[in-house]
């Protein structure tokens, strides 16, 4: 099966609004909120949006698209197994990186911790990822895991990995949002209802997040920009059946 012209433009629109995704929050926390810090101080909040954003998001959309792209379907698929897990281990670890940062802040300025609907969902969709992970890894890497847990796992696999991507962008859109009602509407400048320059660059931000993910969306929902099954491995997996 020859990849479609359609499958290459979306797929370099999805890197490109990654790389803006991350171009974007960084600037964000750097220019607008004073840039970075792990000393305990409120700079140190900062890394928050820009470890979630890259690992619950970006990071996250990359990985479910390993297997989209063309020139992996010539290459064994146990070695991109291994890269899709690893990337999304990576994800992982960033967005757990980012629920430190934020719990570090609050315990150094005695400030309530998960009390609003955005740390809610955002505690949930971490906490899916890591089961996510872990059973992804215990049905499609250990070659003991039993062939009938395998082939019940794919789908719920498949679909759970897509809800979190949507959990993700729900978490972070909502955290734009928070963050700028907060640093905005309790400081002396503009408030966040007269959209200044820092609203405007946010909420961008935003609309960049929303768009990456739809378009990460778009990609898995297509069937025929799936991976095609070879021979030797639609013999080796009857009947079991072992794509993520």
């Amino acid at each position: 099966m020859r990849p479609s012209l359609g499958f290459y433009v979306t797929y370099t629109l999805s890197l490109c609004l990654g790389l803006l995704c991350l171009l974007f929050v960084s600037c964000w926390s750097s220019l607008w909120r004073g840039g970075f810090s792990w000393t305990g101080s409120p700079l140190e909040f900062n890394w928050h949006p820009v470890l979630m954003v890259s690992g619950l998001v970006v990071l996250h959309g990359n990985a479910a698209l390993v297997y989209r792209v063309p020139f992996t379907w010539r290459q064994r698929k146990q070695t991109w197994k291994l890269v899709h897990a690893g990337l999304m281990l990576v994800g992982f670890i960033l967005s757990v990186l980012g629920l430190y940062v934020v719990f570090d802040y609050h315990r150094g300025l005695n400030l309530t911790h998960l009390y609003s609907l955005h740390s809610w969902v955002g505690i949930c969709t971490v906490a899916v990822f890591a089961l996510q992970w872990i059973l992804g890894l215990a049905g499609f890497l250990f070659p003991c895991s039993p062939l009938c847990f395998r082939s019940n796992l794919k789908p719920v696999h498949v679909c759970v990995g897509k809800a979190i991507l949507i959990l993700s962008l729900i978490s972070c859109v909502s955290g734009i949002t928070e963050k700028l009602q907060l640093v905005l509407n309790g400081s002396s400048g503009e408030p966040y209802s007269s959209l200044p320059v820092e609203g405007k660059f946010a909420n961008f931000l935003g609309l960049l997040i929303v768009s990456f993910g739809l378009v990460v969306l778009g990609i898995l929902s297509k069937d025929n920009w799936q991976r095609p099954e070879t021979d030797g491995e639609a013999i080796h997996l009857l009947p079991r059946e072992d794509s993520i």
